[in-house]
Formats: structure tokens, C-alpha cells, sequence
């Protein structure tokens, strides 16, 4: 169940004209009372005799009663939704519900003959609201402070006693929903989203790639967004605010929205602080190519989730979110939709309660996606399939992070995203694998069989599995390319295993095929003939990824 409490409003006469009208788009239903302050109130709804001025008296009567004394927005107005899911209530029990809702808020405690006059109105299957007039009897105004995280927490004790669906719970650190205005207009101007999420989504892209505010700046208005740079007396930068080219209000002026008003972690001086730390930290001394260190980087970030430092792996996961927000900009058309659906999603991962600790390999992280934005985009399919696969394994490692650590919107959003990078990796790697098999069966019979005795020594309980598999031959493949290269087949099988769950991936050998490329950098042979770097320097350690097994 979800509570929605709006803004104290001052007019009781029109929420009722609302709530016993037939609604914005005639979806309101045989609206009637459910239960009222003391079971008397005239219903407009059942009763013919009763009016909705009769009501709106009846609910003002204290209001009218402390004249001036009264608060000038005097409505409180709550609504509560059931799960499209959940079996219809009763109206007896949407009224217990109603009652447990403005106990738990201070607006009518129960028994307490003083308490605010209040309906609850149900003009739908799924969902009463509730109406209450801010003067108690004693014509004092009620303690209904912080309602709305108490309404919440009390339908969470509804939803387990009514065995309803539990809905996940956030922690305030979600971005701000549009308003309904917003989605109205986005709707009458045919535009998918409103004008904040696509101003979000412009803004988080430019911070993943930007290297300094000014760069930020000049990418966002690169997009044909508007940019307001606001200024302190002594000339530093005090915040920022956009909009998009076209979206205006009543008076023709731009429809301006803060940083901090799209995201929490988009306000100036939050971004300000990311940028300066990644200047901040010492750079690595790396030849290795952009996208090569890339996914080094991300390979990582499961081994370091795995640790028990909340805050660094809180930077972590903030640090993944700016690759998913960055790989779109040069992904193929093909899959870009997807992986724009996957940055969307997670960006809810990106934050928690746990203050986020940088440390030098997230800075690392984040330069690395900066890096990869400065050079062209990969034309192997090989390389981009490794990217993503590397990519979906962090993301269901953060799912697990924020599942153990009770942080159920931000463990489902990174569910959901890990579903978009599988669609995507799905695509990239299909025309790849093709090929990999057909090497893999033009494979002289002697190293077949060699890679054969190679996977049944390093993965006996598996190889049954995999040799039945339409991907062996793509494993196979793979296992006579890395150790063309110069690498031990049997080690980097025994390490690729010892990093993936392997019991619930849909193809064994697709995966460690994929594995085994980046642990051997085998794009690197692919796309430029050279001989592949040996991997002991980044290598990851397995053990604490064996002891956290995110599923893929």
C-alpha cells in the first residue's frame, strides 16, 4: 500500500467536489463515505437527502469556530492506493485502515474525543482517501508532524496483518517524482517523459563525462538544454539550474529545474565534489588502452562490494552508475535504447543512506569511463559484449549489496537494469558467438581434444554441461586463442569459474567465454593483432567473490 499526502489545502468544498465527482477522465466509481469521525456524516454518495454543502459544513464546523485562529490551509488530504495486485477490501476494512492511518498520523487519535472531524470517501476499487479539517475540538491545531513516514510505517504493519503486497520502502534518497502536472503536460505535448526526467537524465550523462563544472556546462548546453549559472556576490559559483529549449510556462518564461531538484546527488556542490576528488586523486601510470582499463575497472567492482566498508562500496556503486550513464553516448543504435533503460533504472542504485567514501579505485573508475568517451567507440562485437558482460555482473553485485543491506527500491532497481543489460549484451554478443563457434569447429581435432582435457581437469563437475552446450565450441575457441597468447587455459578456467555463479547462468560456456576474454584481454588480440598483455598484474582475487556469489 502507498500513502500519498498532499499539500495542506484551504478549500474543503472543493476536494469534495473532487473526491463525489465523476473525475478527471470519469474513472471515479459510486463514490461513497466508508467511515467518518463519528459515523454521521451526511453521504452526498448513498444518502439522496445529503448534499456536499451539508458535508463541507459539518467539516468546517471547528474551523468556523476558531475564526482566526484557524490555519489558513486547514484540508488534510491523504490518500491510500492498494497493489494492483491485492485482493479487493471491504469497505469495513478500508474504514479500520482509514482510522489506523490518522491514529498513526496525530490527525484522530483513537479514543480521543477531541480529535479533528475527518471522511474517508471510496470512489474505486483500489483506493479510499481521506479528508480532515486541522482544528480539534479544544480548537487547537493537531501534532500530526512528520505524517506522512508515520502513515508508512503504519502500512507496513497493514500490508503483513492484511497479507498484502509489501512494497518496497525507500529511504528518502530518491530523486523527486514529476509532479501531475508535469506528467499532464508531458502527455498533451506527446512527449514520453517530463520535462525534469529528461533534464535528469541530460544532466547525470554530462557528469559522467565531464572533467571540470565549466566542461559540464558547455555538454549540457551541447544538447540544446538552457543553462543558468548563478553566482555568488564574490564571484563563485553558487548553483545551476536548466531547462529545455521550448518548455515554458504560462508567462512564456522557461520551465527552470535546480540540480538538487533532479536528483539529490545533482545539486552544485555535489557534483562540484565528485569532479574535485577524481582531480584530486593521483592518477595510475597505465599503458593500457581507455577501454582496456575500463573494464579492468568495472571487473573490480564486485571484488570490492564484497568488502565490508559500507561507504567505499556506496562510492562504488555511484561509480557504476556513471559508467552506465556514459555507455550509451557511444553504444551501437542497436542496443542504445536498452542500455539508456539500464542507466534510467539504476540511477536509483546510485544512492542510499551510507555516505559514499572515495577512495583512489573509484576515482580510477570514474576516469576510466571519462577516458572511454575520449576515444572511438568499439567496432568488435567481442569488445563491447565483454564490456557489457563485465557491467552486468556489477550491477547484480550491487543488487546483492543493497538486498543484504535492507535497501529494497535500490536492489530492485538494480534487478531491473541487470534485465535491460542482458537484452543489450543479448544482441552485441549473438553475431560474436557466431563466429566463435565457427572457429571453434574448425579447430583441428587435436587441440579440440585438448581443450576437452583441459576443461574436464580445471572443471570436472561442469564439463558434461558445457561439452552439451552450443556454445563449447565458442569456449573452445576461446581456450586455443588465450593460450596462443601465452596464457595457462586450465588457470584462467579454474579463475572465470571461481568469479561467476555458474549454476544459474542459461549457457556455462557462453559465460566464460566472455570471461575468458577479459582476463586474457583477448579484444586486445582481436582488434589489433598485437600479443595480449599477461593478466597476473590486475587480475582479481576470487575470494571474496566466491563468498558473496552474485547470480547472473
Amino acid at each position: 500500500m502507498i500513502a500519498k499526502i498532499g499539500k495542506p489545502g484551504h478549500k474543503t468544498r472543493g476536494v469534495l467536489n473532487y473526491l463525489f465527482g465523476p473525475g478527471r477522465a470519469n474513472e471515479h466509481t459510486d463514490p461513497h463515505l466508508v467511515a467518518s469521525w463519528d459515523g454521521f456524516a451526511p453521504d452526498p454518495g448513498r444518502d439522496p437527502d445529503a448534499t456536499l454543502a451539508q458535508l463541507a459544513t459539518a467539516l468546517d464546523l471547528r474551523v468556523k469556530q476558531a475564526g482566526h485562529k484557524a490555519p489558513k490551509s486547514h484540508v488534510w488530504h491523504c490518500s491510500i492506493r492498494a497493489a494492483p495486485e491485492d485482493r479487493h477490501l471491504t469497505d469495513d476494512e478500508w474504514a479500520t485502515i482509514a482510522r489506523r492511518i490518522l491514529n498513526a498520523t496525530g490527525i484522530a487519535l483513537a479514543g480521543d474525543p477531541d480529535a479533528c472531524r475527518w471522511i474517508a470517501v471510496r470512489h474505486a476499487d483500489d483506493h479510499i482517501h481521506i479528508v480532515a479539517t486541522k482544528v480539534r475540538g479544544d480548537l487547537r491545531p493537531p501534532r500530526n508532524w512528520n505524517d506522512f513516514l508515520r502513515a508508512d510505517k503504519e502500512l507496513v504493519a497493514i500490508e503483513k496483518e492484511y497479507g498484502l503486497r509489501q512494497v518496497p520502502r525507500g529511504d528518502r534518497t530518491a530523486a523527486k517524482r514529476p509532479t501531475r502536472a508535469e506528467q499532464e503536460k508531458a502527455r498533451r505535448t506527446g512527449n514520453a517523459r517530463t520535462s525534469r526526467e529528461h533534464l535528469r537524465t541530460i544532466v547525470r550523462t554530462a557528469v559522467s563525462a565531464a572533467t571540470t563544472t565549466e566542461e559540464l556546462f558547455r555538454i549540457v548546453e551541447g544538447t540544446g538544454a538552457l543553462v543558468d549559472v548563478q553566482y555568488f556576490p564574490s564571484g563563485d559559483v553558487r548553483g545551476y539550474k536548466v531547462a529545455l529549449a521550448g518548455d515554458t510556462n504560462a508567462q512564456g518564461d522557461p520551465v527552470w529545474f535546480s540540480g538538487s531538484t533532479l536528483a539529490p546527488d545533482l545539486s552544485y556542490p555535489k557534483i562540484t565534489e565528485r569532479l574535485t576528488a577524481n582531480e584530486a586523486m593521483p592518477a595510475e601510470r597505465s599503458g593500457a588502452p581507455a577501454w582496456r582499463r575500463f573494464t579492468v575497472a568495472v571487473d573490480r567492482i564486485p571484488d570490492h562490494l564484497a568488502e565490508n566498508e559500507d561507504e567505499a562500496g556506496q562510492a562504488h556503486i555511484a561509480a557504476l552508475a556513471e559508467a552506465l550513464d556514459a555507455l550509451p553516448l557511444i553504444a551501437p543504435a542497436a542496443v542504445r535504447p536498452q542500455l539508456v533503460q539500464a542507466a534510467t533504472v539504476f540511477e536509483r542504485a546510485a544512492r542510499s543512506r551510507i555516505r559514499a567514501h572515495q577512495q583512489q579505485q573509484v576515482q580510477a573508475t570514474r576516469r576510466a569511463v571519462k577516458a572511454i568517451l575520449r576515444e572511438p567507440a568499439p567496432k568488435d562485437g567481442a569488445l563491447l559484449a565483454t564490456v557489457l558482460d563485465a557491467l552486468l555482473l556489477a550491477v547484480i553485485a550491487a543488487q546483492y549489496w543493497h538486498r543484504t543491506r535492507n535497501h529494497p527500491q535500490q536492489a530492485e532497481a538494480a534487478r531491473q537494469a541487470a534485465d535491460h543489460l542482458r537484452a543489450a549484451y543479448r544482441v552485441t554478443a549473438a553475431e560474436r558467438l557466431v563466429v566463435l563457434r565457427q572457429h571453434g569447429t574448425r579447430l583441428a581435432e587435436s587441440l579440440r581434444r585438448r581443450q576437452e582435457f583441459t576443461l574436464r581437469r580445471a572443471l570436472p563437475e561442469l564439463a558434461e554441461q558445457i561439452l552439451a552446450e552450443p556454445c563449447w565450441s565458442a569456449l573452445a575457441a576461446t581456450l586455443a586463442r588465450a593460450e596462443a597468447a601465452g596464457h595457462s587455459a586450465a588457470s584462467l578456467l579454474t579463475e572465470a569459474a571461481a568469479r561467476r555463479e555458474t549454476d544459474t547462468a542459461a549457457s556455462v560456456s557462453e559465460v566464460l567465454t566472455w570471461r575468458l576474454h577479459r582476463l586474457a584481454d583477448l579484444t586486445a588480440v582481436t582488434t589489433s593483432g598485437a600479443s595480449a598483455p599477461q593478466p597476473a598484474a590486475y587480475r582479481p582475487t576470487t575470494t571474496a567473490t566466491s563468498q558473496q556469489r552474485p547470480t547472473r
